[in-house]
């Protein structure tokens, strides 16, 4: 009579359920896996719509600048045809002004 028989149904029935334990974790590990890659992907898009976002404003903004200089440009043109003495005034104030800040 051979006793390793008996002993062999108990080998097979852990190697079994280490097999499904392994899978078990292997599913798991993939969804989380899977988890991790669209939270990643939905922060990235997130950032790049941030980013865009921000250049957008950063270029109207550049727009709004570009066009009170013009503006500002033509008023002191004609500022200084129109009235020359009063601007050289107002120039000297401010160049006193800025100077008084820049001492202090």
């Amino acid at each position: 009579m051979s006793y390793t028989g008996q002993y062999d149904e108990p080998k097979s029935r852990t190697a079994a359920a280490a097999g499904n334990a392994a899978a078990d974790l292997a599913d798991k590990a993939s969804n989380f896996a899977n988890q991790a890659s669209q939270t990643i992907d939905r922060t990235i898009h997130g950032a790049q719509d941030a980013v865009n976002s921000l250049a957008d404003r950063g270029r109207d903004a550049g727009e709004r600048v570009g066009e009170v200089a013009s503006n500002l440009r033509g008023a002191v043109d004609k500022s200084v045809k129109d009235q020359p003495y009063a601007t050289l005034a107002v120039v000297g104030a401010l160049g006193f002004v800025l100077g008084a800040l820049w001492k202090s």
